[in-house]
């Protein structure tokens, strides 16, 4: 066929080479979609192979979908026939075939997560449990952990280390709640998404002519992604490609970036012992990146050890030195990405959907939106809500906005009984209707519950009235943040969320400690002469009314690094480069997980066709305080060669940094001093030759000091905030600065 003439040897071996065991490593960018679709393409119309006889297994349903109609576009109507879809859809079709094998009708439910959620929660109150100990999110991931790694109720009550796990983090009765969970969903002719897969092993083990049946069907099988498959996921496929042996699995141990999800790098890493005559075909030739990037993405994943070994190259051109962005702060970065941005679109001609801004976390997306929207650039949120969106900041926002103004109505039925205080929706109800009958304000009827409720439902809504008050007096007192903080810790709302320990309960946490540091920045801005929490009110309405009522179809793209796998774009921003946000403080424990990590920073690194820019700030909000940032261990890993500092920094900040090359290709130097809006006229000085920070913890007003940035200066002010001292300082040729004592490296001059 005409099709073969257009792949690169590589890849012509890969369609080609149909039987046996082969594993195709598809380096990024190496035109992956296009071999398997071809070698489903040529198994039919050049080897003549029935599509019902040929299953494909991919991560996507879009996935599946793209792929059968390019295979349809090479040999017509008959690629309908193949089994292409997704495990979970593939196997629910098989499961409902056979259900009765395993005692399920074949129109079993399958419940999505709030279902299960729900179903736990039930489980939880009908066995007397505290449901803060025991919280649906928390269970319902341990027992997907142990449906994932195949471990059945009956196993995990059993096992000794399982049962020492539990007790270690306060839950001695998790398989209780597994064993009571699995009989209900059974009870109920239920399945939840996991059981898709756990029970298609058990039918498989169970079952011997059902498997057999399969493995006589699947006579070709294929795997896509395949470093992103659990165990359970391996096994299944492992048996039905047992009798013809004719298995090919597809994928890059470079991207296993799944691990939280219970992908198992090893699935890859060890396919040739369980396939010994195993043919290896690499597709190492990039047909989406520059030189430089590709360059630069192999330096990074050449640090981990564990991996296949691979070279990537590429015949495109050379392009454009990968670019290092530093900023002032976390505010400093989104303005300067959205000014890049901005200026790249015009000087080259580029669309708004041209461009990516990758992030580790959700919570890194505040800054970046606000800095879009300053400058009318329209952007969409992929994987995930606008950040003002998002449930948890719309519940810290709503108890905000009541105590601000009582007569919120949305905003009261969003924070009455959330964290729970026993608070029904037919009490909420009652308040609402005593309200509208007798029309007076919703905030009279809960200031006067006793008269409108009874018993217990009263004092609860007493109870709630006074701390609503207390909150109110906090906000005439005290300045936005001060009293956003205050509010987000006694109203429940940040303990509720700190106990989830999943990573959507941390994320959840660490949105909400985002919002609390864009109040800080607010109160701190001194652009923004009203401190109060209903000018940030105000200023955030703006911002998101501002959002509304958007054509999104050309659009910046907003994402986590994990969400943007398999994607491209001509120009990518991966921001917060820094130490303990990427590579996170929580995967730093073991080599194992560090390199899941570097992983990571490749999959990001590759997403770029032309241009990739790496930024980082120097200082960055969190938890409420400015800290200073370290650059990220990743960034000392890329090929000098390929990278070159950023000249599109503010005056302010070059002048902080002017010490740092920044002129054709240049390695960097990690600033770890705090400094505050530096004079952009002012020239940088030259610290004396003895210079040695001084113990600061005496300093006193009207104390002579050095700077190794400021130069000289007079102490005129000292300030104790909470367990930080400011100092401040009036320098001969910076004028006057505020500094932290704990950052900022000062000599005392006798």
């Amino acid at each position: 066929m005409d099709y073969l003439k257009g792949l690169n040897p590589p890849q012509r071996e890969a369609v080609e080479r149909t039987d046996g065991p082969v594993m195709i490593i598809a380096g990024a960018g190496s035109g992956k979609t296009r071999v398997l679709t071809y070698r489903i393409a040529h198994l039919i119309h050049a080897k003549g192979v029935d599509p019902f006889n040929i299953l494909s297994l991919t991560f996507t349903n879009k996935a599946a979908a793209e792929m059968k109609l390019r295979i349809e576009k090479l040999i017509g109507l008959d690629a309908r026939n193949t089994w292409m879809g997704t495990f979970h859809s593939t196997f629910a079709k098989i499961l409902r075939v056979e259900a009765d094998k395993i005692g399920y009708p074949s129109n079993f439910t399958i419940y999505d997560t709030d279902d299960s959620k729900s179903l736990i929660r039930t489980i939880v109150k009908e066995m007397k449990l505290d449901d803060k100990v025991y919280k649906p999110s928390t269970v319902l991931s341990r027992i997907s952990g142990a449906k994932n790694r195949l471990i059945a109720w009956e196993t995990y009550l059993n096992d000794p280390y399982i049962k020492s796990d539990d007790d270690a983090a306060m839950k001695p009765r998790m398989g209780e709640i597994y064993k009571n969970y699995q009989k209900r969903l059974f009870r109920s002719g239920a399945m939840d998404f996991d059981d898709l897969l756990f029970n298609t092993n058990i039918l498989f083990r169970d079952h011997l002519d059902v498997l057999n049946k399969y493995q006589q069907r699947f006579k070709y099988v294929m795997v896509d992604e395949f470093q992103d498959t659990n165990v359970s996921q391996y096994l299944i496929t492992k048996k039905l490609a047992a009798v013809h042996q004719n298995i090919c699995v597809v994928g890059d141990d470079a991207q296993s970036i799944y691990a939280f999800r219970g992908a198992d790098i090893q699935n890859i890493l060890n396919f040739e012992k369980d396939y010994p005559d195993l043919f290896v075909v690499k597709l190492e030739q990039n047909y989406r990146s520059t030189k430089n990037i590709v360059q630069a993405a192999n330096s990074i994943i050449a640090k981990n050890k564990a991996q296949l070994k691979k070279d990537i190259w590429t015949q495109n051109t050379e392009g454009d030195l990968i670019e290092l962005i530093k900023a002032s702060s976390d505010n400093e970065e989104g303005r300067l990405v959205a000014t890049t941005i901005f200026e790249e679109k015009n000087n080259k001609k580029l669309n708004n959907s041209d461009f990516a801004v990758l992030y580790r976390t959700n919570s890194q997306s505040r800054s970046i939106e606000e800095a879009l929207r300053k400058m009318n650039i329209t952007y969409k949120i992929v994987g995930g809500l606008s950040f003002y969106q998002r449930k948890e900041i719309k519940d810290l926002l709503a108890y905000l906005r009541f105590v601000v103004n009582h007569e919120d109505e949305e905003a009261f039925k969003r924070i009455i009984n959330y964290p729970k205080r026993g608070i029904g929706d037919t009490t909420v109800e009652k308040i609402l209707v005593a309200a509208y009958d007798h029309d007076i304000p919703l905030w009279h009827v809960i200031q006067n519950s006793s008269s409108f409720l009874g018993g217990r439902a009263a004092n609860t809504v007493d109870d709630f009235c006074t701390m609503i008050k207390s909150f109110g007096i906090e906000v005439e007192r005290k300045d936005a943040f001060e009293a956003a903080s205050s509010i987000a810790k006694q109203s429940g709302l940040l303990k509720d969320l700190y106990e989830d320990k999943t990573i959507e309960g941390l994320n959840r946490y660490e949105n909400v400690q985002e919002l609390l540091n864009a109040i800080k920045e607010y109160v701190d801005n001194p652009e923004n002469p009203e401190k109060s929490l209903g000018a940030f009110l105000q200023e955030i309405a703006l911002l998101t009314d501002n959002d509304r009522n958007k054509d999104t179809t050309d659009s910046v793209t907003l994402m986590t690094i994990h969400s943007s796998k398999g994607l491209e774009f001509k120009q990518v921003f991966v921001v917060g480069m820094e130490e303990d946000l990427f590579p996170s403080q929580m995967m730093m424990q073991s080599r194992e997980d560090l390199e899941e990590e570097r992983r990571l920073f490749y999959v990001a690194s590759t997403r770029a066709m032309d241009k990739l820019y790496l930024t980082y700030a120097l200082t960055r909000y969190r938890f409420g305080r400015l800290l200073n940032c370290e650059p990220s261990r990743f960034l000392e890993e890329v090929d000098p060669m390929c990278i070159k500092v950023n000249k599109r920094m503010t005056s302010a900040l070059a002048g902080a940094l002017r010490n740092e090359s920044s002129e054709g290709k240049s390695g960097f130097v990690g600033i770890k001093n705090q400094s505050q809006r530096p004079m952009t006229t002012a020239k940088i000085h030259t610290p004396s030759p003895d210079f040695k920070p001084s113990n600061t913890n005496n300093l006193q007003e009207g104390a002579k000091v050095e700077h190794p940035k400021f130069g000289f200066g007079l102490v005129n002010k000292i300030e104790t905030e909470g367990i930080n001292r400011k100092a401040s300082i009036q320098f001969d040729n910076f004028g006057e600065k505020t500094l932290l004592l704990s950052f900022a490296k000062l000599r005392i001059i006798e």
